[in-house]
């Protein structure tokens, strides 16, 4: 499906976008990424980008153009003459971030209506978006040590108490939902949703939880502080599982309608803080829970029955094998003494993703 396609990747430049866009360039495709660097960098596009004028980079069958996509002149420009397009942009962080930037996130809505009416107009003829697991209702996950798994009939914006998203964050993204569907209803546009689960592995940065703990045991935190309880269970999913479901889902899915992409199973931070301690073969003396930080919901898992049938996928890599790969990686790219000094606020600042 992509070989030879112009694919346009908003937020390629991000931690799940550039890995979407090597997959993109190994699958043929002719790939633009739009990012205005606000999270992503143009590191993680790990190709000899070479610079051709004022925010342009090209190499090969990739080019990257820095700008806000909030600016309609600037997401005219990208997306003509385009394919397909994957929207991943947005102002997002985990769960620090969300819960203290609640004006950014709504900014959200903005930038999602511009990209697809423009699409629209340019005529592109398929749309995947990044949605979130933050569009389900947090009372389906208050429950410590659940087993319920959610469906995407769980959250529904034209269903009473299905509408009823985590914070402004998951309000946008399911209203973006919501828009897709709609363009494919009015407009015949095919257009998808992935509803992403908890995802980490290399690029990321130190909002969400899986970098922000191993990003203290780089620094050999002692106490140790883990926020909440640490009985708060996700499903993290590694980076190249979500990327595959992404690839899937836009092939597959034309009328708008969300797909899971996750795990249906799931650890707690205390678990993943160990595995993380038992692969660097270092442990804290003491380790003490931070009530006063933002923790989220209590568990949060996916069922995949959607995924397996429709798009016949199912993530591939297990925890500790994805926890192994982005130790490696963080260890490799980050400096002890900076990390260290700036860890306050690179735990809620997304900004601060380039120290």
């Amino acid at each position: 499906m992509y070989r030879g396609k112009r694919v346009l990747v908003t937020g390629g430049a991000s931690f799940i976008g550039s890995h979407l866009v090597d997959s993109l360039i190994e699958r043929g495709a002719e790939v633009l990424v739009a990012d205005d660097f606000s999270s992503g960098r143009l590191s993680n596009l790990e190709y000899p980008l070479e610079k051709k004028g004022r925010g342009v980079w090209t190499w090969e069958n990739l080019t990257v153009k820095e700008g806000d996509l909030k600016d309609k002149c600037f997401t005219k420009e990208v997306v003509k003459d385009v394919d397909i397009i994957f929207h991943l942009a947005a102002l997002h962080g985990g769960r620090g971030y969300i819960q203290t930037h609640p004006a950014e996130c709504c900014t959200n809505m903005i930038l999602d209506q511009l990209v697809f009416e423009e699409a629209m107009k340019a005529g592109v003829e398929r749309i995947c978006f990044a949605s979130s697991a933050c569009v389900y209702p947090s009372y389906l996950q208050m429950e410590e040590g659940s087993s319920y798994l959610l469906k995407e009939e769980d959250a529904d914006p034209f269903v009473r108490d299905k509408a009823f998203a985590d914070l402004e964050y998951g309000w946008a993204k399911l209203m973006g939902e919501m828009a897709l569907k709609a363009y494919h209803q009015e407009y015949g546009m095919k257009t998808s949703s992935v509803r992403i689960f908890t995802a980490y592995g290399p690029r990321e940065n130190e909002t969400h939880a899986v970098i922000a703990l191993i990003a203290k045991a780089f620094i050999k935190m002692d106490p140790f502080v883990i926020w909440g309880t640490g009985e708060q269970d996700r499903n993290f999913t590694y980076v190249t599982d979500i990327v595959n479901a992404m690839l899937l889902a836009a092939e597959k899915i034309e009328d708008g309608s969300p797909v899971n992409a996750g795990r249906d199973d799931r650890i707690t931070l205390n678990q993943a803080a160990e595995y993380i301690f038992n692969i660097i073969g270092w442990k804290p003396n003491k380790i003490e829970h931070d009530l006063s930080k933002p923790q989220g919901v209590a568990s949060r898992a996916a069922n995949l029955s959607r995924a397996k049938k429709i798009l016949g996928w199912e993530p591939k890599i297990p925890y500790y094998e994805g926890f192994e790969r982005t130790i490696n990686w963080y260890f490799k790219n980050k400096n002890r003494k900076t990390v260290k000094i700036n860890l306050t606020k690179i735990l809620i600042e997304r900004n601060n993703s380039r120290v």
